[in-house]
């Protein structure tokens, strides 16, 4: 098969961990008789310094054109820590999310055989956890009416949705759900909120279309609590983008590191996958920053093709290099650290 995919590297770490996953994307690609043709285009602080603009049309030329999104990440210290900047980096990303129509965020969370250690929760409450967050990504409180008023005292953002928008977002979560254990969890704050209300009512509604789903409805602390507590009691999880934006980063660190965990935002014509952690540009450019994530990305990526053999080669990849200790420094400890290229061209070799 022939493929056309968007590289969009960005900022911080970006470009080097993108670097891996292509290396192994390509290992694939020569592996199964696969052809790839990548299509690089700027985005973030690096589109910002070129052309004054975080999500370029030229950029989104490339991505809508292009049969999947390669996404490393963005953000620059000198936007975080200027409030009053004008055009961020981060405005690029819910701009290409708006535009590509990518409005459902795919987060699994699993856990390593090899790793089990190296979570901040006991080994006995995480051993088998895997879950996966479906969260909307394109309306809610993000994208609502928000301003000052008051001279500029008085602060609101607007959350809002649509009955369509939360039963397209459902429906992926139902469909998951019927491939893996035919659980689902629709978590909200139903009590208190109306777009919650709304929520509810809505996925309660389509129940009867997927008869063979056992439907659980949660409030979102109690999520965040349990999530802590006993996170291999769920599996299939949606939710709306503010919520799914917090428990999701929660959820990640079950597994020991951000460095870890891919993501895929899902849209009607072309999709995005990259890693869940941001630009790191503390360490940029030293090749201590961790691919896995990203690598696993492309794997998710291959699956989204459809290429399922594809996608577990990569992921048997990464298992053996974390069982053999071939780790970037943060999952070291004491041990060899090896570099990020290092890490790429070892999974590329092992493939």
């Amino acid at each position: 098969m022939k493929f056309n995919i968007a590289l969009l590297a960005g900022d911080g770490i970006g470009p080097e961990v993108i670097e891996q996953a292509v290396k192994v994307s390509d290992a694939v690609a020569e592996k199964f008789g696969h052809e790839i043709t990548w299509k690089p285009a700027l985005t973030g602080a690096a589109a910002i310094d070129a052309v004054g603009e975080p999500y370029p049309d030229e950029t989104h030329e490339i991505c809508a054109s292009s049969d999947a999104v390669l996404f490393g990440a963005i953000g620059h210290p000198k936007f975080d820590n200027d409030p009053t900047a004008p055009v961020r980096p981060e405005q690029g990303l819910l701009k290409m999310r708006k535009k590509l129509g990518l409005f459902a965020n795919v987060r699994p969370t699993f856990v390593f055989p090899s790793l089990l250690d190296k979570s901040p929760l006991k080994k006995e409450r995480i051993e088998g956890t895997d879950l996966v967050f479906f969260r909307e990504l394109t309306s809610g409180v993000y994208f609502g009416e928000k301003g000052r008023k008051d001279d500029g005292n008085t602060a609101y953002d607007t959350n809002m949705y649509t009955r369509e928008e939360i039963t397209r977002l459902a429906r992926k979560g139902f469909e998951a759900a019927m491939q893996r254990s035919k659980k689902l969890c629709c978590v909200d704050k139903a009590n208190v909120m109306e777009t919650s209300r709304l929520w509810r009512e809505t996925v309660q509604g389509l129940e009867k279309e997927y008869p063979e789903v056992t439907v659980s409805y949660e409030f979102v602390d109690a999520v965040a609590m349990r999530l802590v507590q006993w996170p291999k009691d769920y599996d299939v999880l949606i939710t709306e983008n503010l919520f799914g934006d917090v428990l999701t980063d929660e959820a990640s660190v079950i597994s020991g590191s951000m460095g870890l965990m891919p993501s895929a935002s899902l849209g009607t014509s072309v999709s995005l996958f990259e890693p869940i952690h941001g630009s790191y540009p503390q360490a940029a450019g030293k090749n201590i920053a961790n691919p896995m994530a990203t690598v696993l990305s492309a794997a998710m990526m291959f699956e989204n093709f459809n290429l399922l053999e594809e996608g577990k080669v990569i992921r048997d990849a990464v298992n053996k290099a974390l069982a053999e200790g071939i780790v970037t420094e943060d999952l070291a400890e004491g041990g060899k650290a090896y570099g990020t290229k290092e890490v790429g061209d070892w999974l590329a070799a092992n493939i």
